[in-house]
């Protein structure tokens, strides 16, 4: 009886350990869990070189478990529309001064839930090498939304060109110019056609994003907006009310690394910032 009782004790045991190794194995081959529970979603997007870093955040998200489909538009107004209809479920094309003038217009219910890039504002020109050699009356195309447009009027000022009142926000307009020594004639366009329009003006403030679609080049820009402590970081937005759903930390996750980083530093060859 004591030997069957020994055999049937080292039986059980080696039964035991097996369990606990083929546990162990399971363990290390199964698939690691996923955040978003392979959730599929809808991301608007502008148009152009965004593409291909996107095409390389979906690659990121389907090792999260996350399925991103792109949805592009062509202009500024749309991405925020279709969030807040839900047609998409989140956008990545904006800054905050853009998206709180937005709220403020549209009443979106639209947050912020993680940074993408920074894109310095320049002001470019293919008839004077500086901004010393504009001449008096040039005319300066800038982009005609708020924020755009009071963050191109900031580059003039910082340039000496113009004067804005004090205790303007970021959000100025023409209107709070007080002073314009060189008599410069300030054209608001879209702010996808200002760079396109740079034939037919002395000189554009333009978005680094659309300089680049227009074919304008770093040895066409005369000046640009400080980069420390941009306020004008763009950023992942979704609905207020999903900013701490699995998802949207996935989607985060799937933007915010080393592989996407390299891809976003190729497409914009320098002109466009990672932001975080």
């Amino acid at each position: 009886m004591k030997n069957n009782r020994g055999n049937t004790f080292a039986f059980t045991r080696r039964l035991g350990l097996g369990a606990a190794f083929a546990a162990a194995v399971a363990s290390f081959a199964a698939p690691l869990p996923s955040f978003a529970a392979d959730k599929e979603i809808k991301v608007g997007i502008i148009s152009g070189e965004d593409e291909d870093v996107w095409r390389a955040v979906q690659e990121e998200g389907a090792k999260r478990g996350l399925k991103i489909e792109t949805v592009v538009f062509n202009d500024y107004t749309q991405p925020n529309e279709a969030l807040e209809r839900g047609d998409i479920d989140a956008n990545a094309f904006q800054h905050k001064p853009y998206l709180d003038n937005q709220i403020k217009q549209h009443g979106y219910k639209i947050v912020s839930v993680g940074y993408t890039g920074v894109w310095p504002i320049g002001l470019y020109s293919k008839k004077a090498k500086s901004v010393a050699e504009l001449a008096e009356g040039a005319t300066i195309g800038v982009p005609n939304d708020p924020s755009n447009e009071g963050r191109a009027l900031r580059v003039l000022q910082n340039e000496g060109l113009i004067k804005l009142k004090d205790g303007t926000g970021i959000l100025a307009t023409i209107a709070d110019i007080v002073e314009n020594p060189k008599k410069i004639e300030i054209k608001e366009l879209d702010a996808g056609i200002v760079g396109r329009s740079i034939d037919d003006l002395d000189a554009a403030v333009v978005n680094t994003d659309w300089a680049l679609k227009a074919g304008l080049s770093p040895a066409e820009r005369i000046a640009q907006e400080p980069v420390a402590d941009n306020p004008y970081r763009n950023f992942i937005a979704v609905k207020e009310g999903a900013q701490n759903e699995e998802w949207v930390k996935s989607l985060v996750a799937s933007y915010q690394n080393e592989n996407v980083r390299a891809v976003f530093d190729k497409v914009y060859k320098g002109t466009g910032l990672i932001a975080y």
